[in-house]
């Protein structure tokens, strides 16, 4: 052999250990596997869709006291499955409000017109391009969820989301859908220091400072804001109801369960419809063992909230 065919053998050697530890563009996964996938990056090899097995059943009529909200993604999910122009959501607001469990009722509901959802991680926000590239072919609609979304300074998906949203040269097919949610409705921590740049003219308009702007320009290439308020005592009732039917439980057991509901919310600080699922599947559960003896009370103690 001579050295010119020893070269490029070894040449095609170190290539090929090189492909062996550099990250792979993600493989296409079996599509007729799931309705949703998730992305997850495996070492340094790249990433790749797992077929979710296991989709939470939930439907949009679970949904309570936030109708405004539903009404809103279901009409530009809509329109996105059917092939029109739709925007990218950010739904944001309060925690336990129905933000997550809006995305994957809607996925349901419109899974039978072809929608699709991948679920990534923001940690994994920076391989997004990739995964607009694997699908843009594909007939079906793809929504890209991130949920619960916020970055710190600095961190890299930050940038990669902002392209992909609106910036980079390269247009996102449009069979893609970004969603995502967060607590945070600027996906940034905001700070009192971000205000020193901020200036008023001569006729008092006020003008944001570089680091407002910065902080402010990922949330507004989200095309469609949802937001989501705390629930009032009515409303926390209507969910705890909703849910309890959901569990079997008959009316005049809901309408004693009232006042455990409210002790279950005041524990937990927090009238949110997470809180009211939580209460519910805990009371179905009891309701459904044998009742037990009451445990003796130990003297005159005083009582905690569960006596409330």
């Amino acid at each position: 052999m001579s050295d010119f065919s020893t070269l490029i053998a070894r040449a095609e050697a170190l290539l090929a250990r090189l492909e062996a530890v550099l990250p792979q563009p993600p493989a296409a996964p079996d599509w007729s596997a799931s309705i949703a996938f998730r992305y997850r990056r495996r070492g340094t090899g790249g990433g790749v869709l797992e077929p979710v097995r296991h989709v939470a059943p939930l439907r949009l009529a679970d949904l309570k006291e936030v109708d405004g909200q539903k009404e809103r993604l279901v009409r530009n999910t809509a329109q996105f499955v059917a092939g029109r122009p739709a925007n990218n959501v950010l739904l944001t607001g309060a925690r336990g409000t129905g933000k997550s469990s809006l995305i994957k009722a809607c996925l349901n509901e419109f899974a039978d017109r072809g929608l699709r959802l991948i679920e990534v991680d923001k940690d994994d926000l920076t391989d997004l391009p990739d995964l607009v590239a694997l699908v843009g072919e594909r007939p079906e609609r793809f929504i890209i969820y991130c949920d619960d979304l916020s970055f710190d300074e600095g961190e890299s998906g930050y940038k990669a989301l902002k392209s992909i949203l609106d910036g980079t040269i390269a247009q996102a097919s449009d069979n893609v859908l970004i969603c995502a949610t967060s607590n945070r409705r600027h996906l940034l921590p905001e700070q009192m220091k971000d205000n020193l740049g901020a200036r008023h003219d001569d006729n008092g308009e006020l003008h944001p400072g570089e680091a407002i702007e910065e902080k402010i320009s990922l949330s507004e290439r989200f095309g469609l804001w949802i937001s989501f308020y705390p629930f009032s005592q009515r409303e926390y009732l209507a969910i705890v109801g909703q849910w309890l039917r959901h569990f079997g439980i008959d009316e005049a057991t809901i309408e004693a369960a009232r006042q455990p509901a409210l002790v279950w919310a005041l524990e937990r600080g927090s009238r949110s419809g997470r809180v009211a699922w939580q209460f519910a599947r805990d009371f179905a559960g009891r309701a459904e063992a044998p009742a037990a003896a009451p445990a003796p009370i130990q003297g005159d103690g005083p009582q905690g909230l569960d006596h409330v």
